[in-house]
């Protein structure tokens, strides 16, 4: 148990301008396990939203979220709306699309095996952009995603990595896309086998074999279908069909959103199998020939989804968010999990929220509301926005995103997808924990670099609200 006078002391010590982990350190105990100030009980959904006044208050109702997600797609640069392409691109245009994100690294990369990759592998990897065969003027072509798919910034599976024996962060893996997303195709690489597309939150390369086309009107009118069902659950996998292979045990993510067919008869067999014990769902096909098609698919009633999105209250923040607690950190949504920026917005996607897909983008986006750091900032400034911090609150920091899940005793704890945690122990000395998760740690005590910590680092604290509140 947490001694509330010793929590007290420490933050009272902070304000007058003691270091802030030392002082949040001496209140916190040291479990087993190595993350300070964390005991089994802390790692359920249901302790953190027992301490709250109000946990099922709407914060925003189906109409204001509507009415942000409007907001985020016009505002923000960093979140496109497919509808507003032009029927025709010209070169240059697609050019400068790729030339941002597909750079040749100007320092050293290495294999999986700590090989340093030669330098003609990097310049093929340019020559496979095709730059030189762009149109002067193309048609945008349409498609939607048939399987779970790893956006990269090469045309490549080839993984690279900035140090030898880090084999997690695949400098070249960007984010990834789920089935049902709408596409734009935009150019080809020289081996025809992959894709730059535009989705609605990234531009970047996607294998050809994981999007069927079809004309805007089909891609856009399957992902505007109602009704629909949205996976609520951390991920979900369809009924095991050998009828209808491509559709087969498909991962479908937090967030997802597919059309239903509540209206099929409970009788009439899907895919060889009766559907009354399953909800009937319809899924995007690849054909032979790399066309469109859909057909239909099970979603057992017993798994975690719903025909519309979760209000967003602070008790479903927290549900959500802890049904991802413990899964394996993946960068870029690599190993088919997500990253810090991925899990945020994985979470709020349950409850209808768009947000940009990194942290660099989510930390500014003009939709949301902010309180924002830079180096002029003092510690009591820092303190005060800790204080007032509120349950799903996300607190950014250089290259990583935290989520406020409430107070202990005094003391600050978040939700977060993290390789690590370092802290200042009562020897003065410096203990990092390798966690490469999902996992549930104190605030204050965390530490950035030997003399900064997180809370020294924090560039923007980002509430999502209604427009003008």
């Amino acid at each position: 148990m947490l001694n509330p006078l010793l929590a007290a002391m420490a933050l009272a010590l902070i304000l007058a301008g003691a270091p802030v982990q030392a002082s949040a350190a001496e209140a916190l105990p040291m479990p087993d396990h190595g993350v300070i100030g964390v005991e089994d009980a802390q790692l359920t959904a249901q302790f953190w939203i027992a301490r709250l006044q109000q946990p099922d208050r709407v914060i925003m109702d189906a109409a204001a979220v509507a009415a942000y997600d409007v907001r985020v797609v016009r505002m923000d640069p960093r979140v496109y709306d497919l509808h507003n392409l032009p029927a025709t691109l010209d070169d240059k245009q697609v050019r400068g699309w790729i030339g941002d994100l597909s750079r040749q690294p100007r320092t050293p990369r290495y294999d999986i095996h700590g090989q340093q990759v030669p330098t003609a592998t990097l310049d093929k990897l340019v020559e496979d952009l095709a730059l030189d065969s762009i149109p002067a003027q193309q048609p945008v072509r349409y498609g939607l995603v048939v399987h779970r798919a790893a956006l990269r910034a090469f045309p490549t599976l080839l993984r690279v990595f900035s140090e030898r024996g880090d084999t997690d962060i695949d400098r070249f893996q960007e984010s990834a896309l789920f089935p049902g997303t709408p596409v734009a195709i935009l150019h080809e690489s020289r081996d025809r086998q992959w894709w730059f597309v535009e989705a609605p939150r990234y531009r970047a390369w996607v294998q050809k074999q994981y999007i069927a086309v079809g004309s805007a009107q089909q891609v856009f009118g399957y992902a505007d279908r109602t009704p629909w069902r949205v996976v609520t659950g951390a991920t979900v996998r369809t009924v095991f069909s050998p009828e209808q292979p491509a559709v087969s045990q498909l991962q479908l993510d937090m967030g997802t959103r597919v059309p239903a067919m509540p209206d099929w008869p409970a009788d009439q067999p899907v895919n060889g199998q009766g559907p009354y014990a399953s909800h009937v769902i319809e899924l995007p096909i690849r054909q032979p020939d790399g066309a469109l098609g859909f057909t239909r698919a099970l979603l057992q009633k017993n798994t975690d989804s719903k025909d519309h999105y979760l209000p967003l209250t602070q008790a479903n923040i927290l549900r959500q968010a802890f049904k991802f607690l413990g899964e394996r950190y993946g960068w870029g949504h690599a190993y088919d999990g997500r990253d810090c920026s991925g899990f945020v917005s994985d979470v709020y996607r349950s409850m209808g929220i768009v947000m940009p897909r990194d942290t660099s983008a989510q930390s500014i986006s003009p939709a949301a509301d902010h309180t924002t750091f830079d180096k002029s900032s003092t510690p009591a400034e820092r303190l005060r926005a800790v204080q007032a911090l509120q349950v799903g609150d996300l607190i950014y920091i250089p290259g990583h995103v935290m989520m406020m899940i409430g107070n202990l005793h005094g003391q600050p704890y978040v939700i977060h997808d993290v390789l690590g945690a370092s802290f200042r122990g009562a020897d003065g000395g410096m203990h990092h924990v390798k966690l490469n998760e999902v996992a549930v740690t104190p605030l204050l005590p965390m530490m950035f670099n030997d003399h900064q910590s997180f809370v020294d680092r924090m560039t923007s604290v980002v509430r999502i609200r209604p427009q003008g509140n």
